[in-house]
């Protein structure tokens, strides 16, 4: 029986951990779970954050062209983030690579496979990928997703066995919680339809995605096979506590 594959996407309000800064605390807190794991479990990490880590070092002017300016951003942080991840996890005896794709990636099918096989080939040598989405050619994600749509294509293309959300809430909260002010999570449903339902309009201080891009993108897994957990990636051992149970989040079933 081999490793059960796990595509972990990782949110900018998670990696900044809500400050204005990439967390180097929060990069050893993942690296260390997958270190953990690494025995049961075989990870593909997606991971949003290179415009946080370029605002650390710059600030670029923008004359109204706000697009393009997060796209240079991205440009100039991406070799920041993926550095502090390589750190991070080499410290941990974890080796990184760099993936970048875009949508029009997954619309052609030598891309597709050229893909596959690549990361294939990375975590069959105990690499971790590290994704992100190609920000200087595309700006889907930039505008709206932070990475959650990418993941779960990901995640589908790879076939993996289970899509871990990393957000900043607990979950999906119950609509009637969040109108009465005491958050409620969802734990468990079965299907995409009855989630639906049940989600706000709220979006995150770094991050471009409410609750409703991480049902889209539920929603695409739970088409392929894939079941989604949504934890709170702020927690330390927000994967580990997941798995033993001992945190709220929730589970869509397929």
């Amino acid at each position: 029986m081999g490793k059960k594959r796990i595509l972990l996407k990782i949110g900018s309000n998670t990696l900044t951990k809500e400050t204005n800064q990439i967390s180097r605390g929060k990069l050893e807190d993942i690296g260390r779970q997958i270190s953990q794991l690494k025995n049961d479990y075989e990870f593909v990490v997606v991971s949003s954050g290179a415009i946080a880590a370029a605002k650390q070092f710059v600030k670029l002017e923008h004359n109204g062209k706000d697009i393009l300016v997060k796209q240079a951003l991205a440009a100039i942080g991406q070799p920041h983030l993926m550095r502090m991840f390589q750190e991070s996890f080499r410290e941990l005896g974890l080796s990184a690579a760099q993936c970048l794709l875009s949508y029009s990636d997954f619309e052609n099918p030598k891309s597709k496979a050229n893909i596959k096989n690549t990361i294939d080939i990375l975590v069959e040598n105990h690499i971790i990928p590290i994704i992100n989405e190609n920000d200087t050619v595309a700006a889907d994600e930039i505008q709206f997703g932070d990475n959650d749509k990418l993941a779960a294509l990901t995640a589908a293309l790879l076939k993996a066995d289970l899509l871990i959300i990393a957000t900043n809430t607990n979950g999906i909260y119950t609509k009637q919680s969040m109108e009465n002010g005491k958050p409620a999570t969802i734990k468990e449903v079965s299907g995409i339809e009855g989630i639906k339902k049940e989600i706000g309009s709220s979006k995150s201080t770094h991050g471009t995605g409410g609750m409703a891009s991480k049902v889209q993108a539920a929603t695409i897994a739970q088409k392929a096979g894939i079941e989604t957990w949504i934890v709170n990636g702020l927690n330390d051992n927000f994967i580990t506590d997941a798995f033993s149970g001992s945190t709220n989040h929730t589970k869509i079933k397929i």
